[in-house]
C-alpha cells in the first residue's frame, strides 16, 4: 500500500471518529471560529473607515492648505493668498475663462445624536459652485440645492442617517442663526458626513474672511510638480499642494492603522488561547486513538502517514471554524453603519467592510492555528511504541 493510500485511509477513519468526538472538536471549531470572527470585525471597521477616508481621490484633482498644517481644519488661507493660487497656469479653466477651483471654509457644529443628550461634533464645510461640479459623484437626493446668501443647508447621506434632527424641512442652531436643510446629497468618502452650504453664508455666519483650502482641477497630473514649484517659490504664499488622492490617505493613515493594530493585538491574545485548545484537543484525540494507530502501526502503516493524517484533522477543524468566523463576522458586520470621532475631533459615519482579503487573513490564521496546534501532537502520535500502543 503507498503512503499516499495510507495516508488517506488513515485520515478518513480519523474524520468519521469526529462525531465520536463532538464535544472536543466543537472547541477547536469553535474558539478558532470566534479569533478569526473578532479579527475580521475589527479589520472590517478599519476597512471601511479607510474605504470612507479614502475614497473618491483623484490625481488630477490637488487639494491646497496652509503650510504644515495638518489638515483642512487647521489650515487658514487670506482671501488675497487663495485669489493668487488660483491664477496659477496648472488649473484647468473653464469655457469662459474661470478658474476650476473651490475655496472652501471648514468649521465645527453640533448635531443632536439619536437617543442621547449629548450632540455630536460635525463638519460645516461651506463651498464656491464651483466645488459641486468637481465632484463627479455628488448629487442630490432628496430636496434641492442650498441658494448662495441664505442660511440654508444640505446633508450628506451618511450623516443624515447616523444623526437627528437633519431631515429636510427641519431647522438648526448655529451661531444664533436659525438654519433650514433644505437636502440630502451623496458625494462619496467623508463628504457624506458633512454638512455642506454657501461659503459667503458660514463665513458672516462664523466670521471668518479666509478660507480653509483650495480645491483645484488640474490640466493634467503631470503639472503638479511644476505648480508645487511655483507656490513654495512665491513670497506671498505659505502653501502645501497635494493630489486629492494623497491627501485622502494621508488623512485617513493614522486612524486605520491605529485600528489594525489594535485588531492584530486582539487576534494574536486570542490566538494564543485557541492554539493551546486545539492543543489540547489533539493530544486528547492523539490519547483516545493509542491503540487504534498501534494497530496500524503493527499492520505496516508508516509513521508519516500518521503524522498527516492527525494534521491534516486539525487542518480540517481549524478551516471550519475558521470558515465559521468569517460568515458570522459577514453577515453580522459587513454594512454595518456606524460613526467615529475621525479627524479634525468631528464625527465620521461609515460602514463596515468585511472584504475577500480580510476573509483570507481570517482563514490564513485559523490554518495557521491549525497547524501549530496539531503538529505537536501528530508527531507524538507518530513515536508512540507500537507495543506500548497495543497494551493500551
Amino acid at each position: 500500500m503507498s503512503t499516499w493510500t495510507q495516508v488517506r485511509e488513515i485520515t478518513l477513519m480519523n474524520l468519521r471518529s469526529i462525531p465520536e468526538r463532538l464535544g472536543p472538536s466543537l472547541v477547536i471549531v469553535v474558539g478558532i471560529a470566534g479569533v478569526v470572527g473578532v479579527l475580521v470585525a475589527l479589520l472590517s471597521m478599519s476597512s471601511g473607515l479607510d474605504e470612507t477616508l479614502g475614497s473618491g481621490g483623484r490625481t488630477d484633482q490637488v487639494v491646497i492648505t496652509r503650510g504644515g498644517s495638518n489638515g483642512e481644519l487647521a489650515s487658514c488661507l487670506a482671501i488675497a493668498s487663495a485669489t493668487l493660487i488660483k491664477q496659477d497656469p496648472g488649473i484647468a479653466r473653464a469655457e469662459d475663462g474661470t478658474p476650476l477651483a473651490s475655496s472652501e471654509l471648514i468649521v465645527i457644529t453640533e448635531v443632536p445624536r439619536p437617543g442621547q443628550r449629548t450632540g455630536a461634533n460635525v463638519t460645516l464645510r461651506g463651498v464656491e459652485p464651483v466645488g459641486l461640479a468637481l465632484r463627479d459623484g455628488f448629487r442630490i437626493v432628496r430636496g434641492r440645492l442650498f441658494r448662495p446668501g441664505v442660511q440654508e443647508l444640505i446633508v450628506g447621506a451618511g450623516a443624515a442617517s447616523q444623526f437627528s434632527g437633519l431631515e429636510v424641512g427641519r431647522t438648526l442652531r448655529f451661531r444664533g442663526s436659525t438654519w433650514t436643510v433644505v437636502g440630502h446629497f451623496e458625494s462619496g468618502g467623508k463628504y457624506d458626513s458633512e454638512l455642506w452650504s454657501d461659503i459667503g453664508t458660514v463665513q458672516g455666519a462664523w466670521r471668518r474672511s479666509g478660507v480653509s483650502s483650495i480645491l483645484a482641477q488640474l490640466k493634467t497630473p503631470a503639472v503638479l510638480p511644476a505648480m508645487t514649484a511655483r507656490l513654495k517659490e512665491d513670497p506671498q504664499l505659505d502653501v502645501e499642494a497635494k493630489t486629492q488622492l494623497d491627501f485622502y490617505q494621508g488623512q485617513s493613515g493614522q486612524l486605520t492603522a491605529t485600528i489594525g493594530i489594535l485588531a492584530g493585538i486582539v487576534a494574536l491574545i486570542m490566538a494564543f488561547g485557541a492554539t493551546f485548545g486545539a492543543l489540547n484537543t489533539m493530544y486528547s484525540a492523539v490519547s483516545a486513538r493509542t491503540r487504534e494507530i498501534g494497530t496500524l502501526r503493527a499492520l505496516g502503516f508508516g509513521a508519516s502517514p500518521v503524522v498527516a493524517s492527525v494534521m491534516a484533522e486539525a487542518l480540517l477543524l481549524s478551516a471550519s471554524g475558521g470558515a465559521l468566523g468569517a460568515l458570522v463576522a459577514y453577515l453580522v458586520f459587513n454594512g454595518y453603519a456606524v460613526s467615529t470621532l475621525g479627524g479634525g475631533f468631528t464625527q465620521v459615519a461609515f460602514q463596515f467592510a468585511v472584504t475577500p482579503q480580510l476573509v483570507a487573513i481570517g482563514l490564513g490564521l485559523a490554518i495557521g492555528i491549525g497547524f501549530v496546534g496539531g503538529l505537536a501532537p501528530a508527531i507524538r502520535a507518530a513515536r508512540i511504541p507500537v507495543t506500548s500502543a497495543l497494551r493500551e
